[in-house]
């Protein structure tokens, strides 16, 4: 298990801190910069809220929607989210949310189900990552980088080793010793140290209660140190200078050449022992340990193939990553007619009714992970089209999936129908807030206690109290709104929205606060409308 992951706990803790802190900074106190511009959408980062600590960075986004949004808690039109990110994994966690109507927020809330997502090439994700990753943290002075080291002037080789590794070419041209920087930090010169053949690494002074930055090691007498090598049984680190350096001159950077690796070294070192390891620390770097091929190299493979993500509607399982999941699933991601969509521009014809065979009939109701879904009794079903269409199963989604002229509605089931040729039909009948609906309590009160658990009341349901009574409706040819996304499903929405009390939205919320699929492109699909 990782650092990122032990340390989860403790960090949403720290993060929880950061925003009772900051959180409610005001709009003159944030620095929002713009990471990208959509048609209608902003996405941005507070710059002013960026915090590091040992179990990861911490930052706030936004997106500015460009419209409003009916909540429970008014309207909004945009969305902050607090996340921790964990830059070297590059993987997120979202902590919290706040949904805000320009500057006043509506309403904040924690993430109850937070997961660890990882940061896809070329994503939205990506982008926020590195601005946060790579931006000034709160209490970083100019130039201090993600690490607490000071960032690398472009002047100088922007592929230089850390610390004690083998090549080290950076060299202070003021000084006559060697410096090997202990961070990511700027060079700054260093008293030069006398000369001595071979001695061990002394730390530069730095003022009282500063932590060192540079390790400064003494010129090495080249002949000297590879006699003593040579005698020692060992291979000589690098050429000996033909000249000594004069006085005052620059030192000569030349590359140091790699050693070979040791053999197995006694249970207890000499002192000549020693005395060779720090000439070689002193000159080329500690040797890296060899790595071990194993019998059979493995085939390099994505990570779906080692843990298979299940679809979901956030985190790995994405709508936006559907089509990557599963070969069956690709149409999510090429189809050219899928759903749901933004209804609008409707061509408004004569449109035959649609004449329903519903009648009370018994069900049964389950919770399969990714809605509330009633399956019910042979022999209902609808007649549109010139074809008979039987209904084989119910269920709910929140908010509504379809939009109407941009409107999002709280919540819609789709009642889902299939004829003889195997074709699917949905009626999809919009739900917004205002009296209680009696089916839809009935529904609630069989509410299974746990997921994939069946329960099958003695009372039946009628489906008819599921119809508004006007049944004009928008059709259109789309697809299934979750995986495969299989297209050639004739679409049914009903104009007249039904009413549900707040109490029945709440009470789906505490199962799915969110389980709709974001709208699709209409791609030249036409809409047809009743007038």
């Amino acid at each position: 298990m990782s650092v990122f992951r032990r340390s989860s706990t403790l960090a949403t803790a720290l993060a929880a801190m950061a925003f009772t802190l900051m959180g409610n900074m005001s709009a003159n106190a944030a620095d929002w910069q713009r990471v990208i511009v959509g048609k209608t959408e902003i996405i941005e980062i507070d710059k002013a809220r960026i915090l590091r600590g040992f179990g990861g960075t911490t930052g706030w986004s936004r997106i500015m929607l460009g419209r409003e949004v009916n909540d429970p808690g008014g309207v909004y039109n945009a969305i902050h989210a607090q996340n921790l990110y964990d830059c070297d994994g590059r993987r997120f966690t979202t902590l919290r949310r706040a949904y805000f109507n320009g500057d006043s927020m509506i309403r904040e809330e924690s993430v109850s189900r937070q997961r660890v997502n990882r940061v896809q090439i070329g994503s939205i994700d990506e982008r926020l990552l590195n601005e946060v990753c790579h931006s000034r943290a709160i209490g970083e002075t100019a130039g201090i980088g993600e690490t607490g080291s000071r960032a690398v002037p472009e002047s100088q080789d922007p592929d230089r080793p850390s610390a004690m590794h083998a090549d080290m070419r950076m060299l202070d041209e003021s000084a006559s010793v060697r410096a090997v920087p202990v961070s990511d930090a700027t060079l700054r010169p260093v008293t030069p140290a006398p000369p001595a053949p071979v001695a061990a690494a002394t730390v530069a002074p730095t003022p009282s209660g500063e932590k060192p930055r540079h390790i400064v090691l003494p010129v090495i007498d080249k002949a000297a140190a590879d006699k003593e090598a040579a005698s020692a049984g060992l291979k000589p680190t690098a050429p000996a200078p033909a000249t000594a350096a004069k006085p005052g001159a620059k030192p000569e950077v030349r590359p140091t050449a790699k050693a070979t690796s040791d053999a197995a070294a006694p249970k207890v070192e000499t002192a000549e022992e020693r005395r060779v390891r720090e000439l070689r620390y002193a000159t080329s770097g500690p040797r890296k340990p060899a790595r071990k091929k194993p019998a059979v190299e493995p085939v390099a493979t994505s990570p779906a193939a080692h843990v298979e993500v299940h679809w979901a509607y956030e985190g790995e399982g994405a709508p936006a990553n559907w089509g990557r999941l599963r070969s069956d699933y690709a149409t999510c991601a090429t189809g050219q007619r899928q759903s749901p969509i933004d209804i609008r521009d409707g061509i408004k014809v004569s449109l035959e009714s649609i004449r329903f065979e519903y009648r009370p009939t018994q069900f049964r109701i389950v919770d399969n992970g990714h809605t509330l879904q009633v399956t019910v009794g042979e022999g209902l079903a609808m007649h549109v089209m010139g074809k008979r269409w039987e209904l084989t199963q119910l269920h709910f989604h929140r908010p509504a999936e379809d939009r109407v002229n941009g409107k999002l509605y709280d919540m819609v089931v789709h009642l889902v129908h299939r004829n003889d040729e195997g074709q699917l039909a949905v009626i999809a009948v919009l739900l917004e807030k205002g009296g209680e609906h009696p089916l839809v309590q009935t529904l609630w009160n069989n509410m299974p206690l746990e997921r994939n658990m069946d329960v099958s009341p003695a009372e039946p349901i009628d489906l008819m109290q599921l119809l508004p009574e006007n049944r004009s409706y928008w059709t259109y040819m789309g697809s299934l709104t979750t995986p495969p996304c299989t297209e050639g499903v004739l679409w049914m929405v009903m104009k007249q929205p039904l009413q549900v009390s707040s109490e029945q939205v709440s009470i789906f919320s505490r199962l799915y606060r969110h389980n709709a699929r974001p709208v699709q492109p209409l791609n030249g699909r036409l809409i047809k409308e009743s007038r």
